[in-house]
């Protein structure tokens, strides 16, 4: 099993986004990751990144969102062209886990014709009506797809073994939205690491408690970081937070991996 770390370009925003009351107004541009793991029963993604309308139109494409979140990214960063650095089609991705259907995250559904596409069934219903402070964040167009949708149910269905062999486990992990959830991917050499996109922003939301700036419930937030600092703790994981600009530096990009 091999992982491979992209960036589909960063978002120029403000640090007040991230970390709740600090930092206001101070530029902060931060990275929009996204994953392959090719597993021997087949390729994974976990997310997407922006649309590609975002290159070119994303004033069109994004709207008044812009003022808070402005996407910079080139063709060869878009999520379908990226992942051809190391030889893999759109076509060869069999499965795309989607933390949450955010614009920065979900920007390619649809755009994969063979995958199944893993979301949590609250996520889903929420994107279509979310809370009006939150409605920017989702760009139906990105997601109101004809595509085959496997729902996760919450708890229920926390740590959701993919391949059932312990490899890639789904995390329910709420509070930046209703139906966010990260995954734990555990490497052969290098160890687990886990993924948490923006159930936790960054190493000062792991570390220090600073909440993050956008978030549906600030309980399951506090709840779902704890999880990962204890799985840090005790299983040894690697907590890779979600747009983390210095923290994201540490990590080799593809067409290097991690294995």
């Amino acid at each position: 099993m091999k992982l491979y770390f992209f960036e589909a370009g960063v978002l120029k925003s403000q640090k007040h986004f991230f970390t709740l009351n600090q930092g206001v107004g101070e530029a902060f541009d931060v990275p929009v990751p996204f994953l392959l793991i090719d597993h021997p029963k087949g390729k994974v993604l976990f997310d997407t990144g922006n649309a590609f309308e975002t290159i070119h139109e994303k004033k069109a494409h994004w709207g008044g969102i812009l003022a808070a979140y402005d996407p910079i990214m080139t063709e060869d960063q878009w999520c379908v062209n990226a992942i051809q650095k190391i030889g893999c089609a759109a076509e060869d991705i069999k499965y795309v886990i989607l933390s949450h259907l955010h614009l920065d995250h979900a920007g390619c559904v649809g755009h994969f014709p063979n995958a199944r596409y893993l979301v949590q069934r609250d996520e889903l219903h929420f994107a279509y009506v979310p809370d009006p402070y939150m409605k920017a964040a989702y760009i139906r167009k990105d997601f109101d797809k004809e595509v085959n949708w496997y729902m996760l149910n919450g708890w229920v269905d926390d740590k959701f073994d993919l391949f059932g062999d312990g490899a890639i486990q789904i995390y329910f992990t709420p509070g930046h939205t209703p139906g966010h959830q990260s995954v734990l991917i555990n490497l052969p050499k290098s160890g687990p690491m886990f993924f948490a996109a923006d159930s936790c922003y960054t190493q000062e939301n792991l570390m220090n408690g600073t909440l993050p700036g956008l978030m549906w419930n600030a309980g399951e937030t506090v709840r779902s970081v704890q999880r990962m600092r204890f799985l840090k703790d005790t299983q040894g994981a690697a907590i890779v937070t979600g747009h983390d600009p210095e923290g994201w530096k540490a990590f080799k990009q593809a067409p290097g991996y991690y294995e």
